[in-house]
């Protein structure tokens, strides 16, 4: 089969399955960046029980393979009484990853931050919320945008894990089993829905330069 006719046939079904991806990617960073955040504050909590938790948070989902999260997410969760739908399963999935290597990124820019800020505050009687609130996580949040461009590629490329469950509407991997079970896609099949992937990905590291040059701190 050539690209014409793969086009011609299927190519509904690959925008729809660019849309769909778009679609997860979006919704999967929004909460990848607010758990993100909320686990790093756990992680600079001046309490330890709470530094531990953040820790082992990161530590527990940044070292699963998302393919054994997804299937503890989708097989697992009903045994205890909670049972989530195919697409949900798979959010869930990239957002318990994702969100573990965003802490990191958000660690190093904090690390970053010079420590006289953090004492300045302090002499000022700044709490620790108010400090985290109006110099750590801003600054944090600047420095972290080109780490955070790539964590939003990698959060793209992750939900391929859509393609092990049967969603109503196949993402760009999911959309090449589709394909070959009806007809001898081929290697051109998985050549085009890496072409959305690239320029997807081109597109996104463009903007994340863009913006890091407007935001970035300089020191």
């Amino acid at each position: 089969m050539g690209f014409s006719e793969l086009w011609s046939t299927y190519g509904e079904n690959y925008i729809s399955a660019l849309i769909t991806t778009w679609g997860m990617t979006a919704v999967c960073f929004v909460f990848v960046m607010v758990l993100a955040v909320l686990v790093t504050v756990l992680r600079v909590s001046p309490f330890k029980p709470l530094r531990w938790v953040g820790d082992f948070y990161v530590q527990v989902f940044r070292n699963i393979p998302g393919v054994s999260l997804l299937i503890i997410v989708v097989y697992a969760l009903p045994y205890l009484n909670l049972t989530l739908d195919y697409l949900p399963s798979v959010i869930v999935t990239v957002v318990l990853v994702a969100s573990a290597f965003g802490s990191e990124n958000f660690m190093s820019g904090i690390n970053t931050i010079g420590v006289g800020q953090i004492e300045a505050a302090r002499s000022l009687g700044m709490s620790f919320g108010q400090i985290l609130r109006r110099i750590v996580i801003p600054q944090a949040l600047r420095s972290a945008v080109l780490p955070m461009t790539n964590l939003l590629i990698a959060v793209m490329l992750t939900t391929a894990l859509g393609s092990q469950v049967p969603l109503d509407t196949p993402e760009l991997t999911g959309v090449v089993s589709y394909i070959n079970t009806r007809s001898a896609g081929g290697i051109l099949a998985f050549a085009v829905s890496a072409l959305g992937y690239a320029l997807t990905a081109l597109a996104i590291g463009f903007a994340g330069s863009r913006l890091d040059r407007k935001v970035r701190v300089l020191r």
